[in-house]
Formats: structure tokens, sequence, C-alpha cells
């Protein structure tokens, strides 16, 4: 459905607890969505994840992947933006 070298990135941000990482890759695996890099971490109690994923063989459009997503972060009690690594790259550059 996407071109070519079309990513995207995803943030994910909440309480720590069990089942956040199997809820979020579970979404992305059920849609053809390839995780090309994911880092996570936990400061203090707060989880965080970022994750670089391949749309190439995405089923579904974006913005319905990242409603998708979107709910299953309500699901889990995390905050998850999806941004296409174009938006991405160019609300932080300098």
């Amino acid at each position: 459905m996407f071109g070519q070298h079309s990513r995207a990135v995803i943030t994910v941000i909440g309480n720590d607890k069990v089942g956040i990482i199997a809820g979020i890759t579970s979404v992305l695996a059920a849609h053809g969505v390839n995780i090309l890099d994911i880092n996570q971490t936990i400061l203090d109690t707060f989880f965080t994840m970022i994750t670089v994923v391949d749309l190439e063989g995405c089923s579904i459009p974006l913005t319905d992947l990242k409603k998708e997503l979107e709910n299953k972060g309500q699901e889990l009690g995390v905050d998850v933006r999806t941004q296409h690594e174009d938006v991405f790259n160019y609300m932080h550059r300098i």
C-alpha cells in the first residue's frame, strides 16, 4: 500500500505494566508492518518506547493504523503517537 522506503516513527509513553510491547507489536504484525528498530526503557515507573517501522507491507492506510494503535494504547493505559518519517523529520529539524 505504501511506497518503497516508507517508514513511520511510533512513540509509546506511560506507566510500566506487563503487555505493552506485546499489545503494540501485535497491531503492527496484524497489518504486515515490519519493525526496523525498537528501543524501550523504563525511567523510574515510566515506560518509554520508540519504534521505527517499515510501512511498505502495511495492509491499511496510515490514518487507520494510527487509530488502531491509539485505541490499543488507551486499552493499555499508555499514550501512542504515530508519525510518518517525513513528518517526524520535518518537525524535529533544527
